[in-house]
């Protein structure tokens, strides 16, 4: 598979945007004539310098307004075209976009479009030039692929032939079929992007919400194996126009993209027809059996707060590591383990961002096959000394520069615990609170991230993602998507802040920084959890009395069960599937907080109670007299 993005794809100026589109690892680029005329150098200085970088200029883009112009403006076009040639031959590549047009005053038709190509075609052949046509969805008069098909195949010339554009086919919905009786000599090159789904003009859609395949709603997996399966063995190219990226790192919006598209690559291979396309081969999605453990870094004063902690929530130290300073605590299913050691990885994470939950391990079926998916797609790898005999666990690079490890239970990695810990029996008394395995994981990054990530999980991982949800906070808005398998043996919800007057924002940016800001663990019994969690001398989070009775009312609930709930600070919600309860520990830190789930068949993730457990963690959170964490 041949990989190329558009310079407009990512931001930064054009030197800046080679190197990482280079770094990334793309065969090719597209050069966006915007950039280039930015660029206070000659074409020739453009292609060397993409040469340079290893790359291929795949496409110069865009060519307007050309095909239908009535006679008093046929002959200025052509003026134009030739001008586009003499600038292409100095770039060094031999293929321009002609997007379909727009333009006012052209004229419509097939045959007349048909010839103008034709004799652009025998211009371009003369310098040995092809030119792509590309159906705009808001094309004056084509807009749509097959349209644009036919106007190629009339014009029956070999220098001109078809662009398709995953945007401009999904978005209006055209059947992708008729791509399949295309011959794949005549489609030029494929460019790609994905959306979310969004009712809106299609032009200001396209030019502001594109993302990279697998970040939006668009089939365009299936696009792409329709084009594949024609045989077509050409460049894969991004397209993708969207004010978040031109705003954020150039290096990571060209990692992401090649990311997307190596994932997109392995989806289509695994169809049966797609003969056309070579692409790496790795090992499928890892299937995630459960969360191995959570780990957190720490020190010595910080680690006996979060201990004593622990035991409101009824966890014991049940082991201790025989050559670090590690302590596993445990319920149920649940491994928490609190790393106070004073060198490697957990250190210097505790320098830069305090006590966080800075790694987490995935139980996998094979946790080889997982990290080596991982790395094909982009992951960083993560290693560091262990002892003799102890286990050594694979891990990438995660959210905020954390760990993510990869255990299975075929081999020592799921015994590590047997290995390199020793059991304890902690005297301290603790009544079990009835916590069996963790729910779900709230991860919170910078709003700019949150695609990043969302790619990340997804493409390694056999999950979805579910919908984007506004969750109010009263200082405003945080974006909340969630990543989880359809077992519900994985949940990671990603929080996406931008203003760091929000609680998710407030915990960026005195945490340095994305991470791990909750940890929801599930019982079967919300009431007698709450009971031992009280006995254990645990503080709920307060919540107002006024939501009670709004609850109440809203679902229709008995006073009895809503007096329980207010007794003991339960939030409630209900589903089509069920019901959710949920109860929430103070907060610690700069905004780190646990969460008791109880589901009933209930498939979210209370969203609706969110406003009110913000407003009551905002009130908790204080500077004078909080524990630290």
């Amino acid at each position: 598979m041949k990989t190329s993005i558009a310079t407009v794809s990512i931001s930064g100026e054009l030197p800046e945007k080679l190197e990482a589109i280079a770094k990334a690892g793309f065969d090719g680029v597209e050069i966006f004539e915007n950039d280039f005329l930015a660029f206070d150098g000659s074409p020739s200085d453009v292609g060397k310098m993409v040469r340079d970088h290893g790359l291929e200029i795949t496409l110069f883009q865009p060519f307007r307004d050309f095909e239908g112009m009535p006679p008093s403006h046929r002959s200025r076009t052509f003026d134009r075209a030739e001008r586009k040639f003499d600038v292409m031959q100095e770039l060094g590549t031999d293929l321009v976009l002609v997007c379909s047009n727009v333009s006012p005053v052209s004229l419509g038709g097939i045959d007349r479009a048909a010839a103008d190509f034709h004799e652009l075609g025998e211009r371009a052949a003369k310098r040995g030039l092809r030119v792509g046509y590309e159906a705009l969805a808001w094309g004056r008069h084509i807009n749509d692929h097959r349209d644009a098909w036919e106007i190629v195949r009339r014009a029956d010339h070999p220098n001109i032939g078809l662009i398709l554009d995953s945007f401009h086919t999904l978005s209006r919905k055209i059947d992708i079929n008729s791509i399949r009786s295309i011959p794949k000599d005549k489609i030029f090159i494929v460019q790609l992007a994905d959306a979310p789904l969004i009712d809106m003009d299609l032009l200001y859609w396209s030019r502001h919400f594109r993302n990279m395949p697998g970040e939006g709603d668009l089939p365009v997996t299936a696009f792409t194996t329709a084009i594949a399966e024609t045989g077509y063995d050409g460049y894969f190219s991004l397209e993708i126009f969207n004010d978040q990226f031109r705003g954020g790192s150039s290096r990571a919006i060209a990692d992401d993209g090649y990311r997307s598209l190596i994932y997109l690559g392995d989806q289509v291979r695994r169809s049966p027809n797609a003969s056309g396309l070579t692409v790496r081969d790795m090992p499928d999605r890892a299937s995630v059996k459960g969360v191995g453990f959570v780990e957190f870094s720490s020190d010595e004063k910080d680690a006996a707060d979060l201990a004593a902690i622990l035991r409101t929530l009824g966890f014991r130290k049940t082991a201790v590591h025989k050559s670090k300073k590690v302590s596993l605590y445990s319920q149920g299913d649940i491994r928490l383990l609190v790393n106070t050691d004073e060198k490697g990885f957990a250190n210097a994470s505790f320098a830069v961002h305090g006590t966080s939950a800075y790694a987490m391990a995935l139980v996998v079926e094979d946790a080889g096959q997982a990290f080596e998916r991982a790395v094909a797609l982009g992951a960083e790898p993560f290693r560091q000394q262990v002892a003799e005999g102890e286990v050594d666990i694979p891990a990438i690079r995660g959210v905020g520069g954390g760990l993510v490890y990869l255990i299975d239970d075929k081999s020592n990695l799921g015994r590590f615990s047997e290995i390199d810990f020793q059991p304890v029996n902690e005297e301290a008394e603790v009544a079990p609170a009835h916590l069996e395995h963790v729910d779900h994981i709230a991860q919170t990054v910078a709003y700019e991230e949150m695609l990043t990530w969302l790619l990340f999980y997804t493409s390694i991982f056999e999950t979805q993602k579910t919908p984007m949800v506004d969750i109010i906070d009263p200082a405003g808005v945080i974006r909340s998507q969630v990543v989880e398998n359809a077992s519900g043996t994985l949940r990671i919800t990603l929080n996406g802040a931008e203003n760091r007057r929000t609680l998710a924002g407030h915990f960026i940016a005195e945490k340095f920084g994305s991470g791990v800001q909750h940890l929801a663990f599930q019982t079967d019994d919300i009431f007698a959890t709450a009971a031992a969690l009280r006995k254990n001398g645990f503080k709920p989070l307060a919540i107002s009395p006024n939501y009670y009775g709004d609850v109440e009312a809203r679902f229709g609930l008995d006073a009895e069960l809503s007096e329980r709930l207010k007794e003991e600070n339960i939030l409630y919600d209900r589903d089509e599937h069920g019901e959710y309860f949920q109860l929430y520990s103070m907060t610690y830190g700069e905004g780190f907080f646990f969460e008791i789930v109880e589901r009933r068949g209930y498939r979210g993730y209370g969203a609706p109670n969110a406003i009110f457990r913000i407003a009551a963690l905002k009130r908790a959170l204080r500077p004078e007299g909080m524990p630290r964490v």
